[in-house]
C-alpha cells in the first residue's frame, strides 16, 4: 500500500514522517500523470506545485487555514491531499471533478478559481474579514509568476501593504519563468534575475564569513552589512520591489526542497503581518516529457504515458477553427503592414506564433493584461493601425471597461478575435464563452458575428479588418467543417445573412456553428413533410432586419438557436427587432444556455444536455408546430426528443 493511498485529508499527511514525503510527491506525481493522460488537462503545472502542495498542508492547519490557489490549474496535488483522491478518476469529467478549486466541490477549496491573478485580492478579503470576526488562522495565495503579470495582483498588494501591515497573509510566489507560454515583460525579466538557490545561500554565507573577517569598528559595520544587504537583494532578487509594498520578502527558495519548504513555513506562519515567499519550481517536475515541452503539456488532451505523444489527428481532419485563424492573419499581415496582433499572454492558444514568427515587430504580448491590451490596441488603432486583439471569449470579459471606454466610444477600427466562443468543454463555467454574444452586442458603435465554417472566419476577418470601426469576431473551439477555402479573400457586406435552405412552415434563424445544426435539422423535418427555412444571419449586430422582417411576416412559425445564453442574446435581438417593427407571428422558440452556469464536460455531451444537437432542434420544431398529416413518434420519426 503506498503512501498516498493512506491520506484522505491533511491530518492523515501530517502523521507521514518528513523523510518520507518524498516518496509522496513521487506517487503524487505519477498518479497526475497517469489520470490526465486519459482525462486530459493542466498538467505540468500541477506537476510543478507538488511538494509546494505537500508543505503547506503538512505545516498549516487546514481548513481552518485558507488555501486560495491562483487560477487553480496547479492544484491537483492539493486535490489529491484533501479527500478527492477515489474521485480523482473523475477529473474534469461531466458529474465528476473540477479542473480547478471550486468551494463547492469541497471545504478545503476556500476560493472559487479559474482566471488568474485573483488569488491576493481574495486572500486579502478573507483575512480581513477573519480579523473582523476575531478569528486566528492563516490565509495562504498561491501564485504564479505568470499571475504577477496582471495589475490585480498589485491592486491587492498595494492594499495589503498600506493600510492592512497586521493582516496574516502569506503570498507564495510560485515562480517557473512560465504562464502559459514563456512569460514576456519588465516583471518576468525582474524575477527571473536570480541566482539559483543554492547559490543564493552559498553567495550569502561566503558574505557573512567576510563581514566576521572585518576589524570591529562599531556600529559601521552593521551599517554595511545592512546596506550590502539592501543592495543584494535589489541586485540579485526581486525583494526589493515586493518589499515596496511593504511585505516581508524571503526567498528565492527550491521549490522542490521539501525540507528547506517545510521549515521555512514552520517559521514563516509565526509573523502576523504580509509576507511574501519566493520559491522557484520546475514547469512539468518529475515528467521528462512535460519539462521539455511545459507549454505543450500545460493544457493537453489525451496522451501516451511512454511516448508523451497524443493520438494525432487523421491527414483527412479539418483543421481547427484557431488554426484557420493563425493562417489567414499571416496571408493578410503580408498584404497590409498596418495590421497588428496582439494577444494576453496567448500566442500559441490564439494560432498567433506563425504570426509572430513572419511580423515580430507587428506582434504584441502584453502577458496576462487584458485591459492593457485592449487599450494599447485602441492606442495603435488612433495612429491608423489596423490592430486585431485575440483572446478567448472568457477572458475578454476582463476587459469590459475597455472595449466600451477606450474602443467603442470614439469607434475606433480594432477588432476582437474571440476564441473559445460557446461551450469549450471541460474547463466547466470559468471557461466557456457563453455570454460574448450579449455583451457585445449592446455597446454602441460595435459590430458582432460568428462564422457557421472557416471560409466563413476567413472572410469575416477580412470584413473586420476593413470595417473602420470596433468590431467583434467570435469563433468555436475545435475542429472547424473541412470545407474548401476560397482562394481570393473578399468581405461580407456588414449586417447581411444568408439563406442556406427555403421552407414555408418554420424559420430557424442560426448563428455561428449552430447554422450546420440547423441544416441538419431542416433535413430531419423534411422527411415529415416540414419545410423549413435555414437562415445563417451572420451577424448579431447590426441584424439583417430586410431579410428577417420579410420572413417573419409569411412564416408563422419562428426559431432561434445560438451557442450562447438566451439572456440578451441573439434570440432576443430578434425579438426585439420584431416587437420594434410591430411584426405578428404564431410562435417564436428560442434554442440557446439557459441562465446558469454551465458545468464541465465534454463539448458534445453538454450541447446534448442543453439542446443545441440537430435532433433537439427538430424536436423542438416538431413540439411548436405539429405534423401536418400523420402524427407518428419521435423514434418513428428518427429523431430523438432531446432538451428543448
Amino acid at each position: 500500500m503506498g503512501l498516498l493511498e493512506k491520506i484522505d485529508s491533511p491530518d492523515d499527511l501530517k502523521k507521514i514522517d518528513r523523510s518520507q514525503l518524498p516518496q509522496l510527491a513521487n506517487e503524487i506525481r505519477e498518479t497526475i500523470v497517469n489520470v490526465v493522460s486519459r482525462t486530459g488537462g493542466h498538467l505540468a503545472s500541477s506537476l510543478g506545485a507538488v511538494e509546494l502542495a505537500i508543505a503547506i498542508h503538512y505545516v498549516f492547519d487546514t481548513p481552518r487555514d485558507k488555501i486560495i490557489w491562483d487560477v487553480g490549474h496547479q492544484a491537483y496535488a492539493h486535490k489529491l491531499l484533501t479527500g478527492r483522491r477515489t474521485k480523482f478518476n473523475s477529473l474534469r469529467q461531466h458529474g465528476g471533478i473540477s479542473g480547478f478549486t471550486k468551494i463547492a466541490e469541497s471545504r478545503f477549496d476556500a476560493f472559487t478559481t479559474g482566471h488568474s491573478s485573483t488569488s491576493i485580492s481574495a486572500g486579502l478579503g478573507i483575512a480581513c474579514a477573519k480579523r473582523l470576526k476575531q478569528e486566528k488562522s492563516k490565509v495562504i495565495a498561491v501564485i504564479g509568476d505568470g499571475s504577477m503579470t496582471a495589475g490585480l495582483a498589485y491592486e491587492a498588494m498595494n492594499q495589503a501593504g498600506d493600510t492592512h501591515k497586521d493582516k496574516d497573509l502569506i503570498v507564495i510566489l510560485n515562480d517557473n519563468d512560465m504562464s502559459i507560454s514563456k512569460n514576456v515583460g519588465a516583471i518576468s525579466s525582474l524575477l527571473s534575475r536570480t541566482f539559483s538557490a543554492g547559490k543564493l545561500q552559498a553567495w550569502r554565507k561566503e558574505f557573512g564569513e567576510f563581514l566576521k573577517s572585518l576589524p570591529r569598528i562599531g556600529n559601521n559595520v552593521y551599517q554595511l552589512a545592512k546596506r550590502s544587504e539592501e543592495s543584494f537583494k535589489a541586485f540579485v532578487t526581486p525583494g526589493m520591489l515586493f518589499e515596496a509594498f511593504n511585505f516581508d520578502y524571503f526567498g528565492p527558495i527550491d521549490g522542490h526542497n521539501l525540507s528547506h519548504l517545510i521549515s521555512i513555513l514552520n517559521n514563516i506562519k509565526q509573523l502576523e503581518e504580509p509576507v511574501l515567499l519566493h520559491v522557484t519550481t520546475t514547469k512539468g517536475k518529475g515528467y521528462l516529457q512535460a519539462e521539455q515541452n511545459p507549454v505543450y503539456f500545460h493544457g493537453v488532451g489525451c496522451f501516451d504515458v511512454e511516448t508523451g505523444q497524443c493520438t494525432p489527428r487523421s491527414p483527412e481532419s479539418a483543421p481547427s477553427y484557431t488554426e484557420v485563424f493563425g493562417r489567414t492573419m499571416v496571408e493578410l499581415g503580408a498584404e497590409d503592414s498596418r495590421i497588428i496582433a496582439v494577444t494576453a499572454a496567448m500566442p500559441e492558444g490564439t494560432g498567433l506564433i506563425e504570426f509572430s514568427r513572419r511580423f515580430p515587430d507587428r506582434f504584441f504580448d502584453v502577458g496576462i493584461a487584458e485591459q492593457h491590451g485592449v487599450t494599447f490596441a485602441a492606442g495603435m488603432a488612433t495612429e491608423g493601425l489596423k490592430p486585431v486583439v485575440a483572446i478567448y471569449s472568457t477572458f475578454l470579459q476582463r476587459a469590459y471597461d475597455q472595449i466600451i471606454h477606450d474602443v467603442c466610444i470614439e469607434k475606433l477600427p480594432v477588432t476582437f478575435a474571440l476564441d473559445r466562443g460557446g461551450l469549450v468543454g471541460e474547463d466547466g463555467p470559468t471557461h466557456h464563452g457563453q455570454f460574448d454574444l450579449s455583451y457585445l452586442r449592446a455597446l454602441p458603435n460595435m459590430v458582432v458575428m460568428a462564422p457557421r465554417n472557416e471560409n466563413e472566419l476567413r472572410k469575416m476577418l477580412v470584413t473586420a479588418i476593413q470595417h473602420n470601426g470596433p468590431i467583434a469576431l467570435r469563433y468555436p473551439r475545435g475542429s472547424a467543417e473541412g470545407i474548401p477555402l476560397d482562394q481570393e479573400l473578399k468581405p461580407l457586406t456588414i449586417g447581411k445573412g444568408q439563406v442556406l435552405i427555403k421552407g414555408d412552415d418554420l424559420v430557424i434563424f442560426a448563428i455561428g456553428n449552430m447554422a450546420n445544426e440547423a441544416v441538419t435539422a431542416a433535413n430531419l423535418l423534411k422527411k415529415e413533410n416540414i419545410l423549413a427555412t435555414v437562415v445563417d444571419c451572420r451577424f448579431v449586430k447590426p441584424l439583417d432586419k430586410e431579410l428577417i422582417l420579410s420572413l417573419a411576416s409569411k412564416i408563422p412559425y419562428l426559431l432561434s438557436i445560438e451557442e450562447n445564453t438566451l439572456q440578451g442574446g441573439f434570440g432576443s435581438a430578434i425579438l426585439e427587432l420584431l416587437a420594434d417593427e410591430g411584426i405578428q407571428y404564431r410562435l417564436f422558440k428560442r434554442l440557446g444556455l439557459p441562465d446558469v452556469f454551465i458545468e464541465h464536460g465534454s463539448q458534445a455531451s453538454l450541447r446534448q444536455k442543453y439542446g443545441l444537437t440537430a435532433r433537439a432542434i427538430a424536436s423542438t420544431a416538431l413540439s411548436i408546430i405539429g405534423y401536418k398529416h400523420s402524427k407518428p413518434t419521435l423514434k418513428t420519426a428518427g429523431i430523438s426528443s432531446g432538451r428543448t
